[in-house]
């Protein structure tokens, strides 16, 4: 594998895109009033089983609490016991980190097969109770977002804030899966085309972040690749690579510093095993010094 190869699919690079570009974003354009994202966590939690599903996002919401944000193209009442793992993975991770007042809301992002009126928000399994915040992009008139964001887009003007919330969410709120990859598609053509880089380049990263399940792995692997090759994602990447740099230098100079506190230590061993070498020659002199001794002695007793 080449080195561009290996920059393309640097998914650090495009975490750390997606982070920046979620941060301050408001979730209130799709219909539901909570605090807005600060900063998007890890995904990667504690197994239950071995074939758990893994969940689509995870937020650090501005109020501290946690939103745990999966998105159904179906409603199944045993989705239930993905939920629930979710929550229990979830609160492990952060138990194993000591941490255990937290506050957590799950988000469900219906895309636009569903109707609000065919789904269940409240799970009471007597024990337990789960409670789902529903977002319901068939709600959404796709139509009208997708010409005003075309509209801005070819006059040159800026994007809102909640119009790339919608950019990125715009291929979910179609109903077929036919309609939904051609919005994927049209969609990553016309972010292509936003004059302001780093909006294009959130644009890009949140709709690979919120169509994972659906995207074309192709197409995915393409909209990483044009990342990548962005000034955005290039500072991230020489970001890295001056951290990585310093990380190098740090433990360069604690290999040295052991590198000393070694040769310190090994020239105090040899300085010991001199100083015994040196002890033990003085008896061995002493003690032929006596035998040597006692050798005239009983020599002059038998000349006596």
């Amino acid at each position: 594998m080449n080195e561009k190869n290996i920059t393309y699919q640097n998914k650090d690079v495009i975490s750390k895109v997606l982070a920046e570009s979620l941060r301050g974003k408001s979730l209130k354009t799709y219909g539901i009033n909570v605090p807005k994202i600060v900063k998007v966590l890890p995904t990667n939690l504690p197994e239950v089983e071995v074939n758990e599903l893994r969940l689509d996002n995870l937020f650090l919401l501005e109020d501290g609490s946690i939103a745990i944000i999966d998105y159904e193209s179906a409603f199944k009442k045993f989705n239930r016991n993905k939920y629930f793992s979710y929550i229990a993975r979830i609160l492990r991770r952060y138990e194993n980190e000591k941490i255990y007042d937290i506050h957590l809301r799950l988000i469900i992002i219906y895309t636009g097969d569903i109707q609000r009126s065919s789904i269940a928000t409240e799970y009471d399994v007597g024990a337990s109770k789960l409670l789902v915040e529903g977002v319901f992009l068939s709600e959404i008139n796709s139509n009208k977002i997708k010409r005003r964001l075309t509209s801005k887009i070819k006059n040159g003007e800026d994007l809102t804030d909640e119009e790339i919330m919608e950019f990125i969410i715009l291929p979910l709120t179609y109903r077929s899966s036919k309609d939904k990859q051609s919005s994927i598609k049209n969609s990553v053509e016309l972010a292509k085309k936003i004059k302001d880089e780093k909006v294009m380049v959130s644009v890009l990263a949140g709709i690979l972040a919120f169509t994972d399940k659906i995207i074309n792995d192709e197409l995915g692997k393409n909209i990483k690749e044009w990342i990548m090759m962005t000034k955005v994602a290039r500072l991230f990447e020489q970001e890295k690579e001056v951290a990585l740099a310093e990380k190098d230098v740090e433990l360069a100079q604690k290999d040295a510093e052991i590198a000393n506190i070694k040769a310190d230590k090994d020239k105090e061993i040899a300085d010991k095993n001199k100083e015994i070498a040196d002890k033990d020659k003085e008896i061995a002199d002493k003690e032929a010094r006596i035998k040597e001794l006692e050798a005239k002695l009983k020599k002059a007793e038998v000349q006596r």
